[in-house]
């Protein structure tokens, strides 16, 4: 089974024309006599306008991933290359954490897949408090996978969800972090 993952859709004609590319690419193998698979099909989640519009998302995808560099970098406007505002790029901006938070528990209520991939997947700080989103599905470079184990296996995620709920709220997640 495929599962292709597309990136930086934020528009309806976006999606239908990704749609029908696919399709479009079926039939053409169909056409040539070639055999293949179920083709689950995925979107990014990096930019605020996709993470906005989710129902629409989730209404002809398979499964979402949260690409955290981009919407970070997206959302706060800071191009995190410049150095003069570098320091501006925050992933615990609350702006940030709720599209993340809202993404989740949107694909968890109409029971789609969802993970998180980009720095904020492998950053061991941040761990503990995608679990308590509800977080099951991490994507990041391998030479991270060990430690990001470590910290689930020491994680409590009935206990996390209260926390989470708590930085979600603060004025000032980063002080609740830890």
């Amino acid at each position: 089974r495929v599962n292709l993952l597309i990136p930086m859709l934020a528009h309806a004609s976006e999606i239908r024309q990704t749609l029908a590319l696919v399709e479009q690419a079926q039939r053409d193998l169909d056409q040539r006599g070639q055999a293949y698979g179920s083709v689950r099909l995925g979107a990014m989640i990096e930019i605020p306008a996709a993470a906005l519009t989710l129902r629409l998302f989730l209404k002809y995808f398979d499964f979402l991933s949260i690409g955290t560099n981009d919407l970070i970098q997206y959302t706060l406007a800071i191009d995190r290359a410049d150095e003069s505002v570098a320091h501006l790029y925050d992933p615990l901006h609350p702006a940030v954490l709720k599209l993340v938070a809202d993404t989740i528990a949107e694909c968890q209520r109409q029971g789609k897949g969802v993970s998180v991939c980009g720095e904020m997947a492998g950053d061991v700080t941040m761990t503990r408090l995608l679990l308590g989103m509800g977080l099951r599905s991490f994507s990041m470079h391998p030479s991270q996978v060990l430690a990001v184990k470590q910290q689930i296996l020491r994680s409590d995620t009935v206990k996390l969800k209260a926390w989470a709920q708590q930085v979600l709220d603060a004025e000032d997640p980063a002080q609740l972090i830890g």
